[in-house]
């Protein structure tokens, strides 16, 4: 089959990257208006309709630990359309699932099947890109994975007010449909290293265990870990807040979130701007004190005897709009010194992300009966970590700062 784009420009990496890499954020947050819905529909508790949160999450994260060392070993193609044919399996065995069983199977299934989006493009830019070119695709990507989650709830309110919830799994199909349409003719392979040891099992454990022990990685990485674990833990308690405590119908909970998509926009608009004259490294500090500031404004909320909506919407579009600022320069600097491993290096990145969402859900579902008691407990918990972990990145390079 003949490639539409055989040589990738940023603009072209930039446009495939977001198609692949939309798909775990927008399977993720999609559906959660649903969650009492489900609830209903199946009869069931809402611990079996969090499952379905669980199990995404866990396939999702082990999943890119097994694709990354094998786009290593066999190139981003073959893996990225052999994983998203996985996808599309799990979202037609979601949108027919008849019991919550089955549903539970088919959110299993997209959740390994979406891992590839994240593992793949992202080693796929690092393949092709370094320094400033590198953060500007990943600013783009960055809009991708925070964009995504902030705009998918709203979508979903929005089409459950006005259809079935089944229709919602739907749009997850159709989307799987021009994904595996389109990525043969779209996606070349970038992978100049393919070599087959790489999946050796001692050389994926031997290149795991590098870059957990080097702080060049750990650091950037467990950034984002944080940053992002937080936006993905905030749709598993949300809508038990707003909806749940507060009142609010679907879509009303659409339209107070759309705050968080404009804030987002905006931020990445201006962060955009910045890159183009100021190196990616000096921006990460600017989005964690924003982030940090959005976790004294979620403390803020045990100060209520009754939290206005206001209350929840406000550090919830500050948190999102420190993500533009943070992450191109903390992905670039992860990435950078591991161009042989850069498959293994994303997966475990998106692993550790995902996996931040997964831990900061689970926190939540166990520690906290109360869904407020998480927002205003665990989310400023997550930023006081993330200032933190911004104190052990290595020290930004001096003139070039930008192209490391």
């Amino acid at each position: 089959m003949r490639l539409l784009w055989p040589q990738l420009d940023e603009r072209r990496a930039s446009i495939v990257s977001a198609l692949m890499i939309a798909v775990g954020p927008l399977s993720l947050a999609l559906y959660t208006p649903a969650l009492p819905t489900l609830a209903d529909a199946f009869g069931v508790g809402p611990g079996a309709i969090k499952l379905t949160l669980t199990l995404y999450f866990f396939g999702f994260c082990a999943a890119q630990l097994v694709c990354g060392p094998l786009s290593d070993a066999f190139g981003r193609r073959p893996v990225a359309l052999g994983f998203l044919a996985i996808y599309l399996a799990g979202s037609a065995v979601a949108l027919a699932a008849p019991t919550i069983l089955v549903l539970q199977i088919g959110r299993a299934l997209q959740g390994i099947g979406a891992a590839a989006g994240v593992a793949t493009s992202r080693a796929m830019v690092r393949d092709l890109f370094i320094g400033q070119a590198s953060a500007r695709i990943m600013n783009r990507i960055g809009l991708m994975v925070a964009l995504v989650p902030a705009l998918s709830p709203t979508l979903g309110a929005l089409i459950l007010a006005g259809g079935h919830w089944r229709w919602i799994f739907a749009l997850m199909f159709v989307y799987a449909v021009v994904l595996v349409a389109a990525m043969p003719v779209l996606l070349p392979e970038t992978n100049r290293h393919a070599d087959p040891a790489q999946l050796k099992p001692a050389r994926v454990a031997a290149n795991y265990a590098t870059l957990l022990a080097d702080r060049r990685f750990m650091a950037p990485a467990g950034l984002m870990a944080l940053v992002l674990g937080g936006v993905y833990t905030l749709p598993s308690v949300m809508p038990f807040v707003l909806i749940g405590k507060l009142g609010l119908t679907p879509l009303q909970f659409a339209a107070a979130l759309l705050a968080q998509t404009a804030s987002l926009l905006v931020a990445n608009l201006l962060a955009s701007r910045l890159l183009r004259r100021t190196p990616a490294r000096r921006l990460v500090p600017v989005g964690v004190v924003i982030i940090v500031a959005a976790g004294v404004g979620f403390a803020a909320i045990r100060l209520f005897d009754a939290p206005p909506l206001a209350a929840f919407i406000i550090p919830s579009a500050l948190w999102t709009s420190g993500i533009p600022f943070v992450t191109p320069g903390a992905m670039t600097a992860a990435l950078a010194h591991f161009p042989q491993t850069a498959g293994a290096a994303s997966a475990l990145i998106g692993f550790m992300q995902m996996g931040g969402g997964f831990l900061g859900s689970a926190i939540a579902a166990a520690a906290f009966g109360d869904p407020m008691a998480a927002v205003d407990t665990l989310m400023p918990a997550i930023s006081f970590l993330t200032g933190l972990v911004l104190l052990a990145l290595p020290p930004a390079p001096g003139q070039g700062d930008g192209d490391a």
